[in-house]
């Protein structure tokens, strides 16, 4: 795999943390870890630590108390970007999704792509040993989101994802509003807003074996309640975030790659205004086969 830091957000997941970093790191010399723990009562934090003394590719970044998956992304992204790193990649703990889809993914975005994402509701995609009322939940949230905010991406709500360090570096982080899983629609949405350059490509999620689901209501409310206030925003032309919270239009246009992309969300009215559509391809311490991209443009 190309060079790529890994974050993986933890909260109770000390059954889980060492077998899902073995996999990373097995993907190759290049391939970093980053654990961000939340002060784990169950010693998540201290296997990590472990870890990260057994081999240099692994940190930790310690929180103080669980205060959700946006914040604990936001952090570690601000600190990878403040160190000059490329690429970095979003991961969960439980081996839902399958650290070996995550070359294609990097392969993505080095060839020219902003974000991508791996993508559940796409052919090729899917979920495995999920109750029908997760289906719902994930499937209908994707659709719903999709709908309201207008979007062409099919899996707004998939936490598998890598971004281009100078796509992050256009968003401003300090003011990314949703705390749970609705960050992941945010940081789509306004990337794609922007006109920048996103790949779904198929992956498999599979239930996990070990711990708990860290989904509640409140979390799935608190989506809702988000991307209903972007939906309205965009239709009527009302401000939702101050004009700082927007992302901001890449300067260039990157040169041409290889395969299709997705354009940007169409009319949204939140400011500021939409770039043009680039064309382009497809505390710290310490295969599955790559699948063709989802070309969104004819969605």
């Amino acid at each position: 795999m190309q060079a790529c830091t890994v974050v993986i957000p933890t909260y109770n997941e000390r059954e889980n943390i060492e077998a899902i970093v073995a996999r990373v790191l097995a993907l190759g010399p290049a391939a970093r870890v980053l654990i961000v723990d939340d002060a784990s009562p169950d010693g998540t934090g201290d296997l990590a630590d472990a870890l990260a003394a057994s081999d240099e590719r692994v940190r930790v970044l310690h929180r103080t108390a669980k205060n959700g998956l946006g914040p604990a992304y936001i952090e570690a992204f601000q600190m990878l970007l403040a160190e000059g790193v490329e690429r970095i990649a979003e991961l969960d703990a439980d081996g839902s999704f399958a650290p070996e889809d995550l070359p294609a993914l990097v392969d993505a975005v080095a060839n020219g792509a902003d974000l991508a994402i791996g993508a559940r509701w796409i052919p090729g995609g899917g979920v495995r040993n999920w109750p029908l009322h997760r289906r719902l939940i994930s499937r209908g949230g994707s659709a719903y989101a999709r709908l309201a905010v207008r979007s062409r991406l099919h899996d707004l709500t998939s936490g598998f994802r890598v971004f281009s360090a100078e796509a992050l570096r256009r968003v401003d982080l300090s003011t990314v509003s949703t705390h749970g899983y609705g960050f992941q629609v945010e940081m789509a949405w306004r990337l794609e807003r922007s006109g920048a350059v996103i790949h779904e490509l198929p992956v498999i999620f599979v239930e996990r074996e070990h711990g708990a689901s860290k989904m509640t209501t409140g979390i799935v409310l608190e989506a809702f309640a988000q991307v209903t206030r972007w939906g309205l925003s965009s239709l009527f032309g009302a401000r939702v975030m101050p004009a700082s919270a927007a992302v901001r239009p890449a300067a260039t246009t990157p040169g041409p790659a290889s395969g299709p992309a997705a354009g940007p969300a169409p009319g949204p009215a939140a400011p500021p205004p939409a770039a043009p559509p680039r064309t382009a391809p497809p505390r710290t311490t310490g295969p599955r086969q790559a699948a063709e991209p989802r070309d969104n443009s004819r969605s």
